[in-house]
C-alpha cells in the first residue's frame, strides 16, 4: 500500500491530506489562529471550583474557560502542584526529579475543593479542543508524545500499546524501558516501537526529556495563563504517529514547511529524506493530486459507493445518523440476504473511512440493510471492527441488532471537519450540489449500465452540466471514451432542472 501526505498552505490555514493508494482517508486543517491544539501544555490559573460537578473552570487564555474534572486531575496532583510551585519560585532548578520528594496520591473519590483552590496556578494539558460553545477540555495528567514512546511525568508505570500482540515483544519493550527511563517518569510504548532497538528508544526518550526540561525553564518567568509547550505542527505530528515504510511521498507547496518536514524526517528516518518534496507549479497542489474532487464527493450529505450503493449522513445535536442504501443496483447475488450482506460490507468499509475523514465524534448510529441471520450480522460486525482498526481515535463498536442498527462511539477531541459541497442554484433560489458531485453520481450510474448498454448511448443533462462535461482537454466525456471504449453523447436539455439527468439508448428508451 502506498501512502502519501499532501500539504496545501495559504495565508491563514494549512490543509493536510493523507492518501492511501490515491484514496483520501484523512483530512486535517491547521489554522494559524488555533492556540489550543490537543497536546499543548499551559501554566493555567484556577478560576473557580464547582463542588456539585466536582470540577473546576480554568483560565488558559481561551475565550471560554477550560473544564477540568476531578477524575482528570491525576493521582499525583499534589506532587505536580508542589513541583510547579518550587520551579516557578526558583527553589528547584533540577527538573528530572532526582532531588524531588513525591507526595502521596490524592483520593480517587475525593472532592475537588480539597485539592485545588481558586487563584492557584497549575500545569494542564489540552485533551479536547474548543468545540462550538464549549471551551477546551483539559487534564493535569501530563504526557509528552515522542516517536516511539509517550513520556509521563510524576509516574513510574511502564505500559505497552495493546496493538502489539506478541507477549514476548511486550516483555522485551518493558524491560528496555525500565532500563533507560529516569526516576519519576513513566512511559507508554507506542505501536511503532515494535522491533525498535534500545538505542533508538533511548534517543526518543532523551528528546522528550529535553522538551520537559525546556517547559520547566519557562515556569519562573511565566505569568498564568500562558502556553509552555506546543504540540508539533500537524504535519510533523501526523508523521510522528503514522510514518512507516509505506510512505512514498510527502509533498507541500510551502517552502518553510518543506524545510521543517525535511529536518523532521531526517531525524526519524534518514533513509527516507528524499521523499519530502517541494511542489512549485501553477496547477494547485490539491488539483494535481485529485484531492479537490475527492473532497467534493466525500463530504456531501449523500456519499456514493461501488455497485450503485450509497450512504446518507445526517447530523443532529445529539448524534450522527448514517443510512445505508442499496440504490438501483443490479442484483448479481444469489439471494436477497446475500445482496444485503454484500452492500453492508461495502458500506462498513466506507463508513470507517468517513468517520476518520470527517473526524466525526460522539454517538454514531448506522442503519444497515436488515439482515435476518446471525452469521451475516457477525460477519458485518467483524468486518466493521477490522475496518475501524486504522482509526487512531478511541472508539467502540457494538454488534448489530436484528434490525441492522449499529451503535458506534468515537472520542471527539477536535471540531468535526465540515466541507461545503453545495453551490448556488442557477435555476432558482437556494443551493444544489456542486457539478463535480453530480458528475460523480453520473459516473457511478454509467459504470453500472455501460456493460449492457448498446451503441448510441446518450446522456441528457442541464446545459451547465453538459458544458462542464465537455470542457478541457481531455474532457470528462473523452475520459469516459478512453475508459469504456464507447462514445457517450452528451445532449444539453434546456428544460431540465440542474440535478436532472437521464441515459437514453438508441431506441429512445431510458436506462435506469
Amino acid at each position: 500500500m502506498k501512502t502519501e501526505l499532501i500539504i496545501r498552505s495559504n495565508s491563514s490555514d494549512i490543509d493536510f491530506a493523507l492518501l492511501k493508494d490515491g484514496k483520501l482517508i484523512e483530512l486535517h486543517k491547521d489554522s494559524n489562529d488555533n492556540d489550543f491544539n490537543v497536546g499543548d501544555i499551559f501554566l493555567a490559573k484556577i478560576k473557580k471550583t464547582l463542588s456539585g460537578l466536582n470540577a473546576a473552570f480554568v483560565n488558559v487564555g481561551s475565550e471560554k474557560d477550560a473544564f477540568l474534572h476531578y477524575h482528570d486531575l491525576g493521582p499525583q496532583l499534589a506532587s505536580l502542584s508542589k513541583f510547579t510551585k518550587f520551579v516557578s519560585t526558583g527553589k528547584l532548578k533540577e527538573f528530572t526529579f532526582k532531588n524531588f520528594h513525591f507526595e502521596k496520591d490524592i483520593n480517587k473519590n475525593g472532592s475537588i475543593d480539597q485539592v485545588i483552590k481558586a487563584g492557584q496556578n497549575l500545569l494542564v494539558q489540552v485533551v479536547k479542543e474548543p468545540i462550538s460553545t464549549k471551551g477546551p477540555r483539559i487534564s493535569s495528567e501530563l504526557s509528552i508524545a515522542g516517536r516511539y514512546m509517550v513520556l509521563v511525568p510524576f509516574s513510574d508505570r511502564v505500559s505497552v500499546s495493546q496493538k502489539i500482540s506478541s507477549t514476548k515483544e511486550k516483555e522485551r519493550l518493558k524491560r528496555l524501558a525500565q532500563s533507560i527511563k529516569p526516576k519519576g517518569f513513566g512511559v507508554i510504548l507506542r505501536t511503532v516501537a515494535e522491533g525498535i532497538k534500545v538505542a533508538e528508544l533511548d534517543k526518543d526518550l532523551q528528546n522528550s526529556l529535553q522538551q520537559w526540561v525546556n517547559l520547566c525553564k519557562q515556569l519562573p518567568k511565566a505569568n498564568a495563563p500562558t502556553k509552555v509547550l506546543s504540540e508539533l505542527n500537524r504535519g510533523s505530528s501526523i508523521l510522528r504517529d503514522l510514518f512507516d515504510d509505506s510512505f512514498s511521498s510527502i509533498v507541500t507547496d510551502d517552502k518553510d514547511l518543506f524545510e521543517q518536514l525535511k529536518i523532521y524526517v531526517e531525524r526519524i528516518a534518514p533513509d527516507k529524506t528524499n521523499i519530502v518534496k517541494y511542489y512549485n507549479s501553477k496547477v494547485p497542489i490539491f488539483e494535481k493530486y485529485r484531492i479537490e474532487r475527492q473532497i467534493k464527493t466525500a463530504f456531501g450529505r449523500t456519499v456514493s459507493m461501488p455497485k450503485g450503493a450509497y450512504l446518507v449522513i445526517e447530523h443532529t445535536e445529539a448524534l450522527h445518523v448514517i443510512d445505508v442504501n442499496s440504490g438501483n443496483r443490479s442484483n448479481k447475488a444469489n439471494s436477497q440476504a446475500d445482496t444485503a450482506l454484500e452492500v453492508n460490507l461495502i458500506a462498513a468499509t466506507e463508513i470507517a473511512r468517513q468517520l476518520q475523514l470527517r473526524d466525526m465524534g460522539g454517538i454514531i448510529v448506522v442503519d444497515f440493510i436488515d439482515m435476518h441471520t446471525a452469521e451475516h450480522r457477525q460477519r458485518l460486525f467483524d468486518h466493521l471492527k477490522n475496518a475501524m482498526k486504522s482509526n487512531r481515535t478511541k472508539h467502540k463498536v457494538l454488534p448489530p441488532s436484528k434490525f441492522g442498527l449499529v451503535q458506534i462511539t468515537r472520542q471527539r477531541v477536535r471540531p468535526e471537519m465540515v466541507i461545503k459541497t453545495k453551490e448556488e442554484n442557477p435555476n432558482k433560489n437556494g443551493e444544489v450540489e456542486a457539478p463535480i458531485v453530480l458528475v460523480d453520481k453520473i459516473e457511478t450510474h454509467l459504470n453500472r449500465i455501460i456493460a449492457d448498454a448498446k451503441k448510441g448511448l446518450t446522456l441528457h443533462v442541464h446545459p451547465f452540466v453538459a458544458s462542464y462535461l465537455k470542457k478541457g482537454v481531455p474532457s470528462i466525456q473523452h475520459k469516459w471514451f478512453l475508459k469504456h471504449k464507447k462514445w457517450i453523447k452528451v445532449l444539453p436539455r434546456d428544460a431540465y432542472q440542474y440535478l436532472e439527468y437521464h441515459f437514453i439508448d438508441s431506441n429512445d428508451q431510458e436506462i435506469r
